[in-house]
């Protein structure tokens, strides 16, 4: 399975949209409410228009607990969705499949055409989660606000948002925002059972591994490659924990 990158170059962006417009007017709609929101592909397939149409803000339950989040739409969204369901039915889906029916569109078929659409550009990184992630890249990027995006996206840690994005987290803002709660909670985690120290070792492990390996004739290029990668990543965390 390809990793789905978010779309983080906005002529790229632009063209996307463009494209999906060409196929049809309801791709475009769909991936702007994703790209603009931060909603999931299947919330928005769930829509009617009168749900949508003019509101500033969407409430939706999500993850495995039903947790509810409320999701903002920006004036020019906003304009973009009134314009799309003038004259439409209230009660209709808001992206319909098939014309001749009334049913919502399949994720499977949203999927395709997203899929399809990034090819023809050259985008192969394209998924369902390219819109929320290209959401919430844009939006960090704006506003340097990882615990919004986190709490939104209901990730269990910043570590997993920044990974969600394809961002190097930011340890000295994440140290900077830890509350009280949070420093006493990773207290208790890291000596409970030893967990720090295990940690820690497994880290300790895995770089005497790699130092060993680096005069192994047999490794490829590759190899050489992964580890100068791992190590920038590294350096910079570390550097960021001193600053912190």
């Amino acid at each position: 399975m390809n990793w789905v990158s978010p779309i983080k170059d906005e002529e790229t962006l632009a063209k996307f949209k463009e494209k999906l417009r060409e196929v049809d007017d309801k791709y475009y709609i769909l991936f702007e409410i994703g790209v603009g929101t931060g909603l999931q592909l299947r919330e928005i397939l769930k829509f009617k228009n009168k749900d949508i149409r003019d509101k500033d803000e969407i409430e939706a339950y999500i993850g495995t607990k039903n947790i509810k989040r409320v999701f903002k739409i920006s004036p020019e969204l906003k304009e973009i969705i009134r314009q799309y369901t003038e004259g439409k039915d209230p009660d209709a889906f808001l992206i319909q499949g098939h014309a001749s029916s009334s049913a919502a569109l399949s994720r499977e078929q949203a999927y395709r055409v997203f899929k399809s659409v990034g090819k023809s550009i050259g985008l192969n990184s394209i998924g369902a989660q390219t819109m929320r992630k290209t959401f919430a890249w844009r939006y960090y990027k704006a506003t340097n606000d990882i615990y919004y995006l986190q709490n939104l996206l209901n990730h269990a840690s910043p570590a997993i948002t920044y990974r969600y994005i394809g961002e190097k987290p930011n340890v000295e803002v994440v140290l900077k925002k830890m509350t009280p709660e949070e420093n006493e909670r990773s207290r208790y985690l890291l000596y409970k059972d030893g967990s720090g120290k295990k940690r820690i070792a497994m880290l300790q492990g895995v770089l005497s591994y790699i130092e060993k390996e680096l005069d192994n004739p047999t490794n490829n290029d590759a190899f050489y490659g992964r580890v100068d990668c791992l190590l920038t990543e590294m350096e910079d965390l570390v550097e960021n924990f001193k600053k912190a």
